[in-house]
């Protein structure tokens, strides 16, 4: 059966940059230019070295791109003159999308919308609880942000004479403003400690906005902290506030060394660090609404703009292999193989370009024939889903450039078109931190398709980088071929000059080089978010909104409890007394046990416990399979990290239950 059969056009919404910077397509370099990052402050070509340099002018270099210092784009721009050569073999005829500027407002609506305050305005403006609750977790710098989108779109309203009711900033912030004063819950941010002296002009607007002094905490002075160090129990925003209240005679610049990049840590959490995936669907949704304002506050006090793309309709493929968005090509896959988050084809790929060594020189640089990758891509699409494509004829090199033509021809980028420019806005922040902090946010705001498949990506090209010493493929020059390949937008046709055309390349490298090191520390939720999340679900449970299926869970908990506590309880299991938590394990052989909390007791003591309880063939297949989840209180559902200790948890949940279960699919 031909499962690509009768394939048809559907219409999808997507996003286009709404500035002339907004893709990046750019014009063919010759290889072999050499271009020095000065420390002076910008891009300079090194005239004395080569005299094909001198075709392009100096310009102004952006102050992130030191990672590249000493070090030439050839490797960009030879990837970029194959991926022109690729098209012309392809003979790709790619569509002009007449982008529309967006009128005054739109955006900031939009962005409304997207941070989960669509209700603040329009036909829904009169039911705003929901709102109110998400502004009461709400730092002085987020409202900030918050407000200045609000004012935007109310004074556009006014100025179309919108029928419907408009809302008014003080309004809005005044109801919020009542319950933020009730509010006992916020332990964690209080014993940060506040610093009132260098938010005074800031707590007039905090003021206004009912925003708690507690939401906002400043970095202790008394406390030195380690440039290596990525706090996460604090605001990005609120700590680039005080560092530029701190240094007002001396502007934030980048005065990091230029050769390499820090090695970022994250400071160990007594409560466990939060990873993507860890956390309920439900409270990830939260998470997302405040990676957003807090992302747009953190723009916002650097002096960058932020602005989301404008939405517009184009025609996609409905199936087949490439050129089709994550979403259809997941959907279509998942009917074969249930739960799979990675796309098959992409998987595949990985999985040829690996068979053949990661230890060849020259790995993702060298690409494959043109004329050969054509014909492989027709035979794929006819033959991938019937199984009955010969993988043996595809050669390692041209299995990675079908990998990056797969990337490349997505219709949506896998950074995806929402965010592709703030993606690319990264290079301009004046630091590596707040370059880190700002692609941490990122990462988190990418629907999950697109965050699964870049995880796998760059997983991947770690395991390439690690073999660099027989490959002869560093993280620069991996970072350097992938970059175009990400960042280049199919039927977007915006050339930037060719001074626009280096910092564009320089400054997407840099980015490049940021997801592949850090990636681990990216796909870590702060832990002030999570914080946010739990003050959001207790002020909800508070009015009596508690999530239906969280009832339903707790109950079928209690049944399975009471089932089978008839035949396993002794008199020390009748009552938990304090100090001692109940922990369900409904599929293993032991079912519930009572757990004393000590100052020591670690997540992964308690799952060993019940482990111990299991047969030696069973415990080698559960360890590693099953986690330790905090359930319910004031969080939906979270996974625990092993190194997570129970009693500091429990403080800060004492109302959770504690279950051990597998990681959903």
């Amino acid at each position: 059966m031909n499962w690509l059969s009768g394939s048809q056009g559907v219409v999808l919404t997507a996003y286009h940059p709404s500035s002339k910077d907004g893709a990046l397509v750019g014009n063919n370099a010759k290889q072999g230019e050499e271009a020095a990052l000065t420390r002076s402050g910008q891009y300079t070509m090194n005239h004395e070295s080569s005299k094909k340099v001198a075709e392009k002018p100096p310009f102004d270099r952006s102050s992130s791109q030191d990672s590249l210092d000493d070090l030439s784009l050839e490797d960009y721009w030879t990837e970029l003159e194959n991926i022109k050569k690729s098209r012309e073999n392809r003979h790709e005829e790619q569509e002009e999308v007449v982008v529309k500027e967006p009128d005054e407002g739109e955006l900031e609506e939009e962005w409304l919308k997207e941070a989960g305050l669509s209700n603040l305005f329009g036909d829904c403006a009169g039911d705003s609880q929901e709102s109110m609750v998400l502004l009461s977790t709400l730092t002085r710098t987020q409202a900030a942000a918050v407000q200045k989108r609000v004012e935007t779109v109310s004074q556009t309203m006014r100025k179309k004479n919108k029928q419907y009711q408009i809302p008014d900033v003080r309004d809005i912030f005044a109801q919020q403003g009542e319950s933020t004063e009730k509010v006992p819950y916020g332990s964690e941010l209080e014993s940060v400690g506040t610093n009132e002296n260098k938010y005074k002009e800031k707590h007039d607007l905090a003021s206004n906005f009912g925003i708690s002094e507690k939401n906002s905490p400043c970095l202790p002075e008394d406390v030195p902290v380690s440039e290596t160090d990525i706090n996460l129990e604090i605001s990005f925003a609120e700590q680039a506030a005080n560092l530029k209240e701190t240094s007002k005679e001396k502007p934030l610049e980048n005065k990091e060394e230029y050769n390499s990049l820090p090695s970022f840590r994250l400071p160990k959490d007594k409560t466990g660090n939060t990873r993507i995936g860890d956390l309920a669907p439900q409270d990830m949704k939260k998470v997302c609404y405040l990676a957003l304002i807090e992302l747009t506050a953190l723009y916002d006090i650097l002096g960058i703009e932020l602005k989301q793309q404008k939405a517009v309709k184009m025609k996609t493929k409905d199936s087949g292999l490439f050129g089709v968005p994550l979403s259809v090509l997941l959907e279509q896959d998942q009917k074969r193989v249930p739960g799979t988050r990675i796309p098959l084809i992409f998987q595949k790929l990985i999985s040829r370009i690996e068979e053949g060594g990661l230890e060849t020189e020259g790995l993702l640089r060298i690409p494959g024939a043109a004329v050969r990758i054509k014909n492989l891509c027709q035979e794929l699409e006819a033959k991938f889903y019937e199984g009955t494509f010969n993988w043996e004829s595809v050669k390692q090199h041209d299995a990675a450039s079908l990998l990056k033509l797969f990337i490349r021809e997505l219709p949506q980028p896998l950074l995806s078109l929402e965010y592709l420019k703030a993606f690319q806005a990264v290079q301009n922040l004046p630091s590596k931190k707040h370059q880190l902090q700002a692609l941490n946010l990122l990462v988190i705001l990418l629907p999950e398709t697109n965050r699964d498949t870049l995880k796998a990506l760059l997983e991947f090209l770690q395991r390439v980088i690690d073999n660099r010493e027989k490959n002869k493929m560093t993280v620069r020059n991996v970072a350097m071929i992938m970059a175009p390949n990400l960042f280049m937008c199919p039927g977007l046709s915006i050339k930037p000059n060719e001074q626009g055309e280096f910092v564009m390349a320089a400054g997407t490298a840099n980015v490049m080089h940021f997801l592949i090191k850090y990636q681990k520390l990216l796909w870590t939720i702060p832990k002030f978010i999570v914080t946010q999340v739990r003050k959001h679900n207790s002020e909800n449970h508070k009015k009596d909104k508690k999530d239906k299926a969280m009832k339903k869970l707790l109950k079928k908990m209690a049944y399975d409890r009471e089932k089978y506590e008839k035949q396993d309880k002794n008199p020390s299991d009748a009552d938990v007394p304090q100090g001692v938590i109940r922990v369900q394990a409904p599929h293993l052989s032991k079912v519930s046990m009572a757990i004393q909390l000590t100052e020591e007791l670690k997540a992964s003591d308690v799952l060993a416990r019940f482990l111990s309880q299991e047969s030696g063939v069973v415990q080698t297949l559960k360890k590693g399979e099953v986690f330790l989840y905090e359930i319910g209180g004031n969080i939906g559902e979270r996974c625990l990290e092993d190194d997570t200790y129970m009693k500091d948890l429990y403080q800060l949940n004492p109302n959770a239950e504690w279950v051990i279960k597998s990681k959903p699919s």
